[in-house]
């Protein structure tokens, strides 16, 4: 029984060590996609203020992105 248990425990270290190693990527990998998400915004905002056709759309997205600036 001691046996079993000594077994159970050294998996539970390593599913514990494994899953704050997972938890740490995915960390990372939501930091990483919130900074392409809102470099893809911008991008998006640059194309529609130059576009010009878009600027009822345009005008809602430059006083949000201003409001957040002056933050």
């Amino acid at each position: 029984m001691e046996r079993l248990n000594s077994k159970l425990y050294l998996q539970n270290c390593f599913i514990i060590k494994e899953n704050e190693r997972l938890r740490k990527k995915a960390q990372i990998l939501n930091q990483e996609n919130q900074q392409l998400l809102l470099e893809l915004k911008q991008k998006l905002s640059k194309t529609k203020k130059s576009n010009g056709s878009n600027q009822g759309s345009n005008s809602n997205l430059s006083s949000s992105s201003s409001a957040s600036g002056q933050s």
